[in-house]
């Protein structure tokens, strides 16, 4: 029996760990290629912190919070290596630049903050929230609902973390910037808008997404 149960929590493990792997490389596709930008009418929603709400939900609340901890990673490397310009001053502190003759933006180390903490609080919050919602029930409704509400709060703290950071560590520069932008005009501008074009319709989309992945959740647990 002992054997039997031993055999059981091994397919179980690599179950999970290739589960894991497979997430790890679909969040590189979504940081790292346009496959992670969707147009929704005149908006873009981006759905790199979808597949660490997924994770969240459907393998834990410390495996989300691992993962959210590799996409806070990519987008280091991302706006660091592969796409430096302005929003980089949020995201890294190896990026300045000349704002205005004798001004440089850039170098805080504050970046870090920004770019770490949100993303790993996705996938503590997502997690939590669907264990709080959801629990152990096998009912589909209330599962569902725990997985949208999880979904939904887990890009939401992105934002908050975010933008929140933003205007705590670089409001002076990305007020200054936002200052020569027409459409933005203040700092505060800059984030009404953000949230407007991308905070909420990434919110949406991975409500409705999150959901889908719930099966996977009884597969990883050995009931497909």
């Amino acid at each position: 029996m002992a054997e039997t149960n031993k055999k059981g929590f091994d397919k179980k493990k690599v179950r999970y760990l290739v589960l894991f792997a497979i997430i790890i490389a679909v969040e590189a596709i979504f940081c790292f290629t346009p496959l992670g930008s969707i147009p929704i009418g005149p908006l873009v929603a981006t759905l790199a912190m979808i597949p660490v709400c997924i994770t969240g939900v459907i393998l834990g609340v410390r495996a989300g919070s691992v993962l959210g901890f590799i996409a806070g990673l990519f987008s280091f490397i991302y706006w660091t290596f592969m796409a430096p310009g302005v929003m980089s001053l949020a995201f890294t502190p190896f990026f300045k630049f000349e704002f205005a003759e004798g001004i440089t933006f850039g170098g805080s180390w504050w970046t870090l903050v920004i770019c770490f903490v949100p993303r790993i609080l996705v996938g503590t919050l997502s997690g939590l929230v669907y264990k709080a919602v959801a629990g152990r029930t096998e009912k589909n409704a209330v599962r569902i609902t725990g997985a949208v509400l999880a979904g939904i709060a887990g890009s939401a703290i992105n934002t908050i973390g975010v933008l929140g950071g933003i205007a705590l560590f670089m409001g002076k520069e990305f007020g200054a910037i936002a200052a020569t932008v027409p459409e933005y005009g203040t700092l505060w501008g800059f984030i009404g808008l953000t949230v407007l074009t991308n905070a909420i319709p990434e919110a949406v989309v991975s409500g409705v997404v999150t959901p889908s992945a719930l099966p996977i959740k009884k597969l990883v647990a050995g009931k497909l």
